[in-house]
């Protein structure tokens, strides 16, 4: 098990900002040198804030991209490997449309969108902003890649650790918590259980461990500091390596090759159990599938067995949504569209957590294999878009509306 991030939480309009944000930043550097010491890897140190359009209200784009570029380099000053600038809001529906520019201006900036919230329901105007984003994303870097910094949300809270969906609560005092990469505790626990007992067994045993151990040392660093400790996010990510990847752990239950039947039960079990744990929680603490992070749901892909519908439908049995999924580079605004609105209806309706980073590839088609050149991807197949563009009444930009979540008497 990694510590994926040690990320923290600030605003960056409070008053003595820069001490709040040098005193976060050093000790995110002691909380990581602790770690190590205690031989728990710690992978980066990251920052956000709360979203950006509540930063300094401002409705000019040079002003607003000045800021995020001082912003930037505040945080690569003072240790920081990634920043969050959070999501553009609903209620200020301008912010998406900046977001392409902010991108394209930064290089270690992430952004996201909101397309669902519990107070004003699923937005179709921010389905289409975010889609537009994404569509627009796809064309500033090589390959499509700065869409690695941007995913849509919905009914994502604050305080997650997990990129690209962090951000801070304005209000709320600066916090620091835990994205946790231990997709190998699960591969371990499943390949030396006996039976399906014992793998739950041990997995939470393992994990409770882990927590325990980090929750001591994070109280001790964070008792002289008026830091607040909001928890880990036992999402266990993968690596793209077969003895990381929850891909292959899930196959280890007794599926042939994910995609197929049996491999809903097992995203299931396995997010059943991590909810059995016992630690603080933030974030999502559910089943992370993202494709081009895990070796085996590359690979599956690859075999043509893993399909986006496959990935959605494992996120109803409480996953984090789409992740790191290539796409088309043909794809249009109207096919991503009607993609982000199953998330938002999902979401909605399970009242939970999801999102959506998706990646269209220039120059690549559906079935084609991508060839990122980045460490933490393992390379697979453009997975299709089965969607025609959206019409009548979810073609409306001006409405919203509310899914109730289903409450079983």
């Amino acid at each position: 098990m990694k510590i994926r991030s040690i990320t923290s939480f600030f605003d960056p309009g409070i008053l003595k900002a820069d001490y709040t944000l040098e005193m976060l930043a050093n000790l995110a550097k002691e909380c990581k040198v602790t770690c190590q010491a205690f031989g728990i890897e710690v992978q980066t140190i990251r920052l956000a804030t709360i979203p950006f359009s509540l930063i300094k209200s401002t409705e000019k784009n040079d002003q607003l991209i000045k800021l995020t570029k001082t912003l930037e380099t505040k945080s690569k000053l003072n240790g920081f490997d990634y920043l969050s600038l959070g999501p553009a809001l609903l209620n200020k529906p301008d912010s998406y449309d900046l977001i392409s520019d902010l991108i394209s201006e930064t290089d270690i900036t992430f952004f996201s969108g909101i397309i669902a919230d519990q107070e004003s329901g699923i937005s179709i105007n921010a389905i289409q902003r975010c889609a537009k984003i994404i569509h627009q994303n796809s064309l500033i870097e090589e390959k499509g890649f700065a869409n690695l910094r941007f995913s849509a949300l919905a009914n994502v809270k604050p305080f997650g650790p997990f990129f690209p969906g962090s951000y801070h609560q304005q209000g709320q005092p600066p916090a620091i918590s835990l994205a946790i990469e231990g997709a190998d505790e699960v591969v371990f626990a499943f390949q030396n259980a006996k039976n399906l007992l014992e793998a739950r067994k041990l997995l939470i045993e393992r994990l409770e461990k882990q927590a325990n151990q980090l929750g001591l040392i994070f109280s001790e660093l964070l008792a002289d500091h008026k830091v607040v400790f909001q928890g880990f996010d036992f999402s266990v990510a993968p690596f793209p390596d077969d003895s990381c990847s929850l891909g292959a752990a899930m196959e280890s239950l007794g599926i042939s090759s994910l995609g197929k039947h049996g491999s809903l039960a097992a995203a299931a079990f396995l997010a059943d159990t991590l909810d059995r744990g016992d630690w603080a929680r933030c974030g999502f603490n559910g089943l992370m599938l993202p494709l081009l992070e895990d070796s085996r749901l590359s690979k599956r892909s690859i075999d043509q067995t893993l399909s986006i519908k496959d990935l959605l439908m494992y996120s109803a049995v409480c996953g984090t949504g789409l992740d790191t999924i290539p796409i088309p580079g043909s794809s249009t605004r109207e096919q991503i569209e009607a993609l982000l609105l199953d998330i938002a209806a999902l979401s909605s309706r399970l009242n939970k957590p999801l999102t959506a980073r998706l990646m269209p590839v220039p120059g690549m088609n559906a079935g084609d294999l991508t060839k990122f050149d980045f460490e933490y991807f393992s390379n697979g197949r453009v997975l299709a878009i089965d969607a025609n563009p959206l019409e009548g009444f979810f073609k409306n930009s001006e409405e919203k509306f509310k899914l109730k979540p289903r409450v079983m008497n």
